[in-house]
């Protein structure tokens, strides 16, 4: 069997998916945490690192599952996004301000919505 099977890669769109909305849930629920509440920032960036880790392996599973019998321009732009949404969620653990936190989440918001555009073609 060449490649991924299909159930793997529908798996594992399916786990992005499912990571994506969780994220662009998380940063709603999130805009009512204290700058001062330690436990609270301590949480969210657990799960920021979890979802990431998550996002990080199926996007790697994709990507190296696709190959050749995808467009590398069309690969590229997915990793190009990928790359991106991660410098964001990165910054969003690193930051203890909220203000800066909903900042960074805004343009991750953005880069999620291009993911799941860049992720249509695959599915």
């Amino acid at each position: 069997m060449e490649g991924m099977c299909v159930q793997g890669k529908k798996g594992c769109v399916h786990r992005i998916r499912k990571c994506v909305m969780d994220l662009l849930l998380m940063a709603e629920e999130d805009q009512e945490l204290a700058a001062d509440d330690e436990e609270g920032w301590e949480v969210m960036g657990s799960d920021l690192c979890l979802k990431a880790t998550f996002l990080y392996c199926d996007l790697n599973q994709l990507i190296a599952a696709a190959g050749a019998r995808e467009e590398p321009r069309k690969l590229q732009a997915l990793a190009d996004v990928a790359n991106k949404l991660f410098a964001y969620l990165e910054q969003a653990v690193k930051r203890r301000s909220m203000a800066s936190t909903q900042d960074c989440y805004k343009e991750t918001a953005h880069v999620l919505q291009q993911l799941m555009a860049a992720l249509m073609p695959l599915h």
